[in-house]
């Protein structure tokens, strides 16, 4: 008689989804739709500054012109002729006396204007005002004003200065004056954005530290040296670098007020990349000027952010 020996049944085993699967689940899902988010502007990022950045780096190494003639590669044929080239240097040092001349008076004035606004003058939204107004106008708007202004002989500058008895000053065709008028223009045109930079962050300031330094006996100038000087230190460092850059590459109201005059004297260095290119037809050459330029912002760049990490240290 013969016992049947039933084989035991296997079944696989159903495993639950743990919590971390699920995690990980809503992390794809939340990058994916970050992705989905940043694609547009990756898109036109790579579209209108990646590719004409790498195009214009390539014509930097050819003899390209305007009419579309000599793209043939050369070297470094066009870098070492900007490096020879004592419009070029003039240009460059014309820039870097600009930004000397306009930054600190920026920073120092504007810090003055937020400093006594945040007082509590009377009628602060119409200094507030006053003071940004200025920066919300167009370039050419600013221009044509002070255009006015500096007229030798209708002009209101001189007519103030003809009640004193100075003679008139030839402000935008004297090559002496001629860059203090444009850094002039410059401040009345900009310090409002440094100014409103500046009022919002002594508005930050807790009032308690004033009031605990009041206690202690700590007069209004020793307050400001100990407590508001340390706490916009941030500020102004945000401040320097975003005006030392923007001066830099200051171009539109050079060029209206002087177009670079008198005698060269106030030609900055992307006016000089701009009459390469388009006066004189030399893209390539224009284009070498203008990545030798990029160098030394990269360079002031890394110099200001490793002084100022290394005085954050202290």
């Amino acid at each position: 008689m013969s016992t049947a020996i039933d084989s035991p049944t296997t079944s696989t085993p159903v495993v639950a989804e743990g919590p971390d699967s699920g995690r990980a689940r809503a992390r794809r899902g939340e990058s994916a739709t970050g992705w989905a988010f940043a694609a547009p502007f990756a898109v036109l990022f790579v579209l209108f500054l990646v590719v004409p950045a790498v195009y214009g780096l390539v014509l930097s190494f050819t003899g390209q012109t305007l009419t579309g003639s000599g793209g043939k590669l050369i070297g470094f044929a066009n870098y070492a002729e900007a490096l020879q080239d004592p419009d070029m240097w003039r240009s460059l040092g014309n820039t870097v006396w600009f930004t000397l001349l306009s930054t600190i008076p920026l920073v120092v004035l504007s810090f003055a204007f937020a400093l006594l606004v945040n007082l509590g003058l009377p009628g602060r939204w119409l200094w507030r005002l006053s003071f940004f107004l200025p920066y919300l106008l167009a370039s050419t708007v600013v221009v044509m004003f002070w255009s006015w202004m500096y007229n030798p002989k209708l002009g209101l500058v001189n007519g103030v200065l003809a009640e004193f008895g100075i003679a008139p000053v030839a402000w935008l065709q004297d090559p002496n004056v001629a860059m203090i008028s444009v850094v002039v223009t410059t401040l009345w045109w900009t310090i409002g954005f440094n100014f409103l930079l500046y009022l919002a962050a002594l508005q930050n300031i807790p009032e308690q530290q004033f009031e605990a330094a009041a206690i202690d006996g700590a007069g209004k100038w020793r307050q400001l040296f100990s407590i508001v000087i340390p706490q916009l230190a941030p500020t102004t460092a945000l401040i320097l670098t975003l005006q030392i850059l923007a001066s830099l590459k200051v171009f539109d109201q050079i060029y209206m007020l002087t177009n670079g005059g008198p005698a060269g004297s106030t030609r900055s260095i992307v006016q000089y990349i701009y009459e390469s290119g388009f006066t004189g037809y030399r893209f390539g050459y224009s284009s070498a000027i203008s990545y030798l330029f990029f160098a030394i912002i990269v360079l002031v760049s890394i110099a200001q952010y490793k002084l100022i990490n290394r005085r954050s240290r202290y």
